[in-house]
């Protein structure tokens, strides 16, 4: 039985890859390490509570002693990093907290990783430090192209350079000690459990609420949107067959403007749940610092080297993800009340 220690596995794209690997797998341990800040919540893996294959930590990836008395108790295969701070305007706000835990938590990690893994001429078989990553390592697009493997990083806001950063010191790990590891960079996510700091699910939700719709500058950044779960499975085809020191973009050919986001939401609605949601709604704001301008993902390695592809249509995944947050209004209600519910305030409703 292969155990996973997943860090960050209440967040969004973490708790749907333990969703997804328990779903798939019968013959798998899942150490689930998560600080719980405002960003990681359980009640994302309320339905596996009761699984035997299980366990939640509730810890920080910083903390050398708890990581230490994991690797010490559980024969610990794969090291799957999700953890991380990642919201780029909160960086902006506060960049030395993603410093700290995007740099500095995953040097922790690897370390650990390395020692408890190490052996005389080498490390031992079947190990693995799976780094999740972004593709906004790279920096901004201009009208045309996609980012590369080979693609130099230029990572331009403080969020973005601390995982930057990261990957370099996971690469370090590789080029050093010739730990085996891989990186994933992925487009941006969207789907189940998102917290509504990030773009679909805050235009969700202030959708329903009826208030305003904050759009950056002039609505034309272009992201390439990924729905979560053909990412998860781009996760696991490389945990268990990516050429090890390797990176691999993950990217869903699903490109974007932002208004173009915004509007097929309120027309969604619109149709489906409320006549009153218009785009009377949406607010143009400043642009945001840094902002790059767009993001397009070649994924030409993973599908030639993996036979992964992504699966889900933007057009499926959108109503897909709009369902799910109809459907789970009380989760909405309960991660955007409470401590979160300042910071909510004070980040969007200006």
């Amino acid at each position: 039985m292969k155990t996973y220690l997943v860090t960050g596995g209440a967040g969004f794209i973490g708790s749907n890859f333990v969703h997804y690997m328990l779903n798939k797998y019968s013959d798998i341990k899942i150490l689930n390490l998560d600080k719980l800040t405002y960003a990681g919540n359980l009640e994302n893996l309320t339905a596996i509570e009761g699984n035997p294959n299980y366990t939640f930590v509730q810890g920080d990836i910083c903390d050398k002693e708890l990581v230490e008395k994991l690797f010490k108790e559980n024969d610990i295969d794969y090291v799957v990093n999700f953890a991380a701070e990642s919201h780029v305007d909160r960086s902006i706000k506060e960049p030395e907290i993603f410093v700290k835990t995007n740099v500095l938590g995953t040097v922790n990690l690897l370390h650990v990783a390395k020692n408890a893994w190490e052996v005389q001429g080498g490390f031992k078989e079947g190990k693995k430090f799976m780094q999740v990553s972004t593709d906004e390592v790279y920096g901004s697009l201009g009208d045309t192209g996609y980012f590369l493997e080979t693609t130099p990083i230029d990572s331009h806001s403080p969020y973005s350079s601390s995982k930057a950063g990261a990957d370099l010191m996971v690469q370090a790990y590789a080029d050093t000690y010739k730990m085996p590891v891989n990186i994933t960079r992925c487009s941006n996510n969207y789907g189940p459990y998102q917290f509504p700091e990030k773009l679909i699910p805050l235009l969700i939700n202030n959708c329903l609420k009826h208030s305003n719709l904050p759009v950056y500058g002039d609505g034309m950044n272009i992201r390439d949107w990924l729905y979560v779960e053909d990412h998860c499975k781009a996760i696991d085809m490389v945990i268990n067959g990516g050429r090890l020191g390797e990176v691999y973009n993950v990217g869903g050919h699903n490109e974007r403007t932002n208004i173009q986001i915004v509007k097929t939401i309120i027309g969604y609605l619109n149709e489906n749940v409320d006549k009153e949601i218009t785009e009377k709604l949406i607010t143009y704001v400043e642009d945001r610092k840094g902002h790059d301008k767009r993001y397009g993902i070649d994924p030409t390695k993973i599908k030639a080297e993996l036979g992964w592809y992504p699966e889900t249509t933007f057009e499926v995944g959108i109503k897909k993800t709009i369902k799910w947050n109809l459907d789970n209004k009380q989760w909405m209600s309960n991660i955007t009340s409470g401590e979160y519910q300042n910071y909510y305030n004070n980040m969007y409703e200006k």
